[in-house]
This record gives structure tokens, C-alpha cells and sequence, in this order.
């Protein structure tokens, strides 16, 4: 039985209940009849690439849960997979609507264009997307706003509390995600026609989403280990190595995806992304080396994901060659930003500034200096090719979505803390977010073993 009214315990179900009754008012409309301007090859590959892309989020979870203390392994992977959920339900309410609806002055997009998808089955196809159903657009789109805030994850691991981290994806989403979805991605938005270019989102996604996790970091101070400098081993590497396995597999359809066609843009993209996520991989393993280090699991892991997400505004503008040169250049500064990181404060525990924030600032601005029209006529030519007037373009563009990003999210943070505690209680913390927040406990195969006793088998029978 539920008993004991509390505002806080309540108002997360309550909203939830009040968005499934309202979903019933809402017209039913059939599907927009495009036989005539669909594709078939087209929308089977897109509806791979959407699959592809919700793998990706799964693939975060394994990735960021196997790098953090083994009490906060369940916590790490849920924040990361709860964003399918939340979003998962904004994006149909309101979400789709603010990012791509009927532009509002090139800032946002009409709240009211599809409210709870309204118009979307019925709807003629995106402008950018003209042999797919604009469904299957959308729900591609979908996947992309789901992993963003579930990268944010990994700064502000082993202290916030859950229930504060539901509502930051609700924000963040909202206020943060979606204007920045429109203004690059919406051909309205003011950035679009600007001329900034970002194929698949290293501006929306990477930087949004590394400037959101220094913010968090910042908000949250540092944990009481990190204080102390107790050093704590990854709790599960393999989960690290599948996890980078299913970001690299899915990666391919959050970049050659974004070709939105079964074409060869889309092919050129796959061979882009594979390839720098391979130069970084080897890349940041190397460096490694060079520094006294041994060559690491960990090390490649993490570089081949900092390749993907430097490769990720280009995929669709630079050659395959020059996607060697972004791999490995990103690979090395993000490493380089990594360093200089644990020698400050800055308490972001999984490194998600110095690699999706500075790897998707690299990205943006390399993408400045390799786009060539011969790859993507839609493009521009960048300033390896002369044309200086773009880079200063990406420049500009890559300034505006970091100051907006982290302003935007770092008011996010501080408004949350203001109506509910951000941060775990120190005894929490201590004992752990998988059981003070989850009241669950990770236990390996292995462990489990180790610990069996025939106590336990007989108290069993």
C-alpha cells in the first residue's frame, strides 16, 4: 500500500500520470501516404541506424559503469539508461516539436507543431530527409537526444542523487538539447544559416554535453576520495571494452546515419568514422607509451571513443584521409586536457570534459579546416582548402554552443540544488549509490564464487 503524502516521492509519478491522460485527448491521423517519394532501401537503412543508435546507450552504461568504484557500478548504468525512458517520453510530448517545429525566430521551434507527435504520422517528410517517412526521422532524432544527457553521466558519478539527476535530464533536454538541435539542425536555425556545419553532432551532442558535465562537476565539488587522493581501480575493464565495442558498432549509425539516405555519403561517413576511431584508438595508446606508461586497455578504449566523437561533426564533410590526421590530433590533446585535469580540482570523474567537450571542440573546429565540397557538394570547402571565412564560421558557432551550453546547464544544476538536494549525504556516498539510491548490489560471477560457501548451498536446500 502507498502511504504517507511527500510532494517530492510524488511529483515524478503525478507528472507522469497527467502526460498519459492528456495522451488520450490527442487525434488519431493516418500514415502520410508517400509511396510516390519513399524509398525503400532508404528507410530499411535509417531504421537500422535508429536501432544502432539506441545500442549506443546500453553501450555507455557497460562503458562508464566499468570505470567507476564497484558500489557505484548500478547507479553509474542507470542514470545513463533512464535517459530512454525520460526522453524517451519528452521527445514525443514536446520534445520533437522544440527542436524541430515551425522556427520561433531561429531559436526555438513551436511547442505546438507536434504536440505528442501530432501530425507526425500524417505529416509529409523532413526537408532533409525527403524519401523517409518523417516518423522514422524523428525517431532517429530520438536516439540522439536520448544518449546526450546520458554522457553527462560519467562527471558527476558517485555523488548525485538520482532523483535530481531525472530531473536534470528533463531539463537539460528541454532547455539546452533541443535549442541547440534547432539551431543547427533545423535549416531555420540560426546557426544553420550561419553556415555552421555539424553532420551528426559534434556541436548538439558532444560539446552540449561536455560542457554540461564541467558545470555538474563544478556545482558538485568533489568527492570525499577525490579529496583524500585515494585512487580507486576501474571495477570491471571487460564491461569497458564491450561497452567501447557497442559505442564503435553503433557509431555507425549516429554518423553514417545522418546521411538520412542509403547513399554514398552515407558509406563515406561509415569509412570516415571507423577510421578515425582506429587512428585515435592508437593514437592515445602510443602517447601513452611515450609517457612511461604501459599500453592499456583503458588507454585505447578510450581513445578510439575520443576519435568517434571527434569524427563526429565532419563525418559527412571530410575525406578518409583526413580522418587519419582528426583521430590521431584528437586523441592527443584530449589526452594531453586528461593530464592537466587530474593535476587541478576539477573532480570529473570519468573524464567527460576532456574528452566529448574538448573532442567535440576539435572536432568542430578541425571540420573548419578539412570539409571539402568534393566529399559533400551540400558542404563548404574548409581552410586547408582556402576558404578561411568557414573556419571563422565553425569558430564562432563552436563559441556560442559552449558558452550556452555550460551557462545554461550550470543554471540547471544550481536551480535543482536550490529545490532538492543535488548531492548524496556523505554516509551515502560512502556506502555506495547502488544501495543508498538503488538499495541494490553489483556482485561479478567471480565475486560471487569466491564468496559461495556450503552454508549457504544448505541453507539454500
Amino acid at each position: 500500500m502507498i502511504t504517507n503524502f511527500n510532494f517530492k516521492k510524488w511529483a515524478p509519478f503525478t507528472v507522469l500520470a497527467i502526460v498519459a491522460l492528456l495522451s488520450l485527448f490527442v487525434p488519431e491521423s493516418s500514415m502520410f501516404d508517400g509511396t510516390s517519394v519513399y524509398n525503400a532501401a532508404d528507410i530499411a537503412w535509417i531504421l537500422v541506424a535508429t536501432a544502432l543508435v539506441f545500442l549506443m546507450t546500453p553501450g555507455l552504461s557497460l562503458f562508464y559503469g566499468g570505470m567507476v568504484n564497484r558500489k557505484n557500478i548500478l547507479s553509474t548504468m542507470i542514470k545513463s539508461v533512464v535517459a530512454a525512458g525520460v526522453v524517451g517520453v519528452l521527445w514525443i510530448v514536446v520534445g520533437f516539436s522544440l527542436a524541430f517545429g515551425h522556427s520561433m525566430g531561429g531559436v526555438i521551434g513551436d511547442p505546438t507543431t507536434f504536440l505528442f507527435f501530432d501530425h507526425v504520422a500524417s505529416g509529409a517528410p523532413w526537408v532533409g530527409a525527403p524519401t523517409i517517412p518523417l516518423m522514422l526521422f524523428a525517431l532517429f532524432q530520438l536516439m540522439f537526444a536520448i544518449i546526450t544527457p546520458g554522457l553527462v553521466v560519467g562527471a558527476v558519478a558517485e555523488r548525485i542523487r538520482f532523483t535530481a539527476y531525472i530531473l536534470f535530464i528533463v531539463l537539460f533536454s528541454l532547455l539546452v538539447y533541443c535549442p541547440l538541435a534547432h539551431w543547427c539542425w533545423n535549416p531555420d536555425g540560426f546557426l544553420a544559416k550561419m553556415g555552421v556545419l555539424d553532420f551528426a553532432g559534434g556541436t548538439v551532442v558532444h560539446i552540449s554535453a561536455g560542457c554540461a558535465a564541467l558545470a555538474g562537476a563544478i556545482v558538485l565539488k568533489r568527492r570525499k576520495s577525490h579529496l583524500e587522493n585515494i585512487e580507486t581501480a576501474p571495477a570491471n575493464i571487460p564491461y569497458v571494452l564491450i561497452g567501447t565495442s557497442l559505442l564503435w558498432f553503433g557509431w555507425f549509425g549516429f554518423n553514417a546515419g545522418s546521411a538520412l539516405a542509403a547513399n554514398g555519403l552515407a558509406v563515406s561517413a561509415f569509412a570516415t568514422t571507423n577510421t578515425a576511431a582506429a587512428a585515435a584508438g592508437l593514437s592515445w595508446m602510443f602517447f601513452d607509451v611515450l609517457k612511461g606508461k604501459k599500453p592499456s586497455v583503458l588507454g585505447f578504449c578510450i581513445g578510439a571513443v575520443v576519435g568517434l566523437v571527434a569524427i563526429t561533426p565532419g563525418a559527412g564533410f571530410v575525406s578518409i584521409a583526413s580522418s587519419i590526421f582528426i583521430g590521431v590530433l584528437s586523441a592527443v590533446v584530449s589526452n594531453v586536457a586528461v593530464y592537466y585535469k587530474t593535476k587541478s580540482t576539477l573532480d570529473d570523474v570519468l573524464d567527460v570534459f576532456p574528452c566529448h567537450g574538448i573532442g567535440g571542440i576539435v572536432g568542430m573546429l578541425l571540420t573548419g579546416v578539412f570539409a571539402s565540397k568534393a566529399v559533400n557538394p551540400a558542404g563548404a570547402n574548409g581552410l586547408f582548402f582556402g576558404n578561411a571565412s568557414f573556419f571563422m564560421t565553425q569558430l564562432a558557432g563552436m563559441a556560442i554552443v559552449v558558452v550556452f551550453s555550460f551557462g545554461m546547464s550550470y543554471g540547471i544544476f544550481k536551480f535543482i540544488n536550490f529545490i532538492l538536494p543535488l548531492r548524496v549525504s556523505e554516509e551515502e556516498e560512502e556506502l555506495g549509490l547502488d544501495a543508498s539510491q538503488h538499495n541494490e548490489k553489483y556482485l561479478d560471477l567471480p565475486v560471487a564464487a569466491a564468496n559461495y560457501t556450503y552454508e549457504q548451498e544448505a541453507f539454500t536446500a
